[in-house]
């Protein structure tokens, strides 16, 4: 059952009562937004984070009726060192909860693994060739979209995709979605799509349950705009809409 509406600025936000509402409504809009690309053009490209914030929306939007087979798919950002045959790489979440489960017409992995100056003028090449139309995304509990946390985000960044260094609270978090067992198991640097990437597409659905991300999204709608939140960018994107269960939403009821 809807909660509450919001509308911040431009950025329009929907709390559910349960995590599988959310997911489900989420995957709805995601499937709208992508099927509004694809009645203008012959393929949509498509941005997906991997946490397990993402999970139900992802679940869900594997059932919606789109045509896959015109859709580019795209990783959002990766811990340096890691590939996809690391059972904690993001590529191997996107793997198994989406990537391989569906006809893409394409499946543009980041390849972080050796060279993180390669990689990203890699994948700078060929988000040229494949300007972004949708981001399916999270908040972290910093705050941070992708791995664009408050130390290093730039919502004027001229880079495409950068290496940074991540913060403890970033890197805890993956500690407590069950990522890595603890924090000096957590990879210290990632490649990460930059905030003007992101801001970039047409379409932002932004999906976030759960208790741990409460104070973000309250500092997101309701604290000051700018880099202290990146989240905070969201709210100046027409086309952004953000998802919370009951607990995530639960101070800004």
């Amino acid at each position: 059952m809807l909660i509450k509406t919001i509308k911040t600025e431009k950025l329009e936000t929907s709390i559910y009562e349960t995590r599988a509402e959310m997911g489900k409504e989420a995957a709805k809009e995601a499937a709208r937004a992508i099927k509004a690309v694809l009645a203008e053009k012959e393929f949509a490209n498509v941005i997906f984070a991997a946490a397990p914030s993402q999970n139900e929306m992802l679940m869900n939007l594997l059932k919606e009726d789109i045509d896959f087979s015109r859709v580019n798919a795209f990783h959002m950002d990766e811990y340096v060192g890691l590939c996809i045959d690391d059972s904690q790489s993001f590529a191997r979440y996107l793997s198994d909860h989406i990537f391989s489960l569906a006809n893409f017409a394409s499946v543009n992995y980041i390849d972080a693994k050796d060279d993180a100056d390669i990689a990203c003028e890699k994948y700078t090449e060929l988000l040229a060739k494949f300007p972004p139309d949708v981001v399916c995304m999270g908040i972290g509990e910093n705050g941070h979209i992708a791995f664009n946390d408050p130390p290093v985000a730039d919502f004027s960044d001229p880079e495409v995709i950068k290496k940074v260094q991540l913060d403890e609270i970033c890197r805890m978090q993956q500690v407590h979605d069950g990522c890595f067992p603890s924090l000096d198991k957590v990879p210290k640097y990632a490649l990460t799509l930059t905030i003007p990437t992101l801001m970039s597409a047409k379409y932002l659905i932004c999906t976030v349950p759960a208790s741990t991300k409460a104070n973000a999204v309250k500092a997101m709608l309701c604290g000051e705009y700018g880099e202290v939140c990146p989240a905070t960018s969201l709210r100046k994107h027409s086309g952004a809409k953000m998802f919370l269960d009951a607990d995530s939403g639960a101070k800004v009821i």
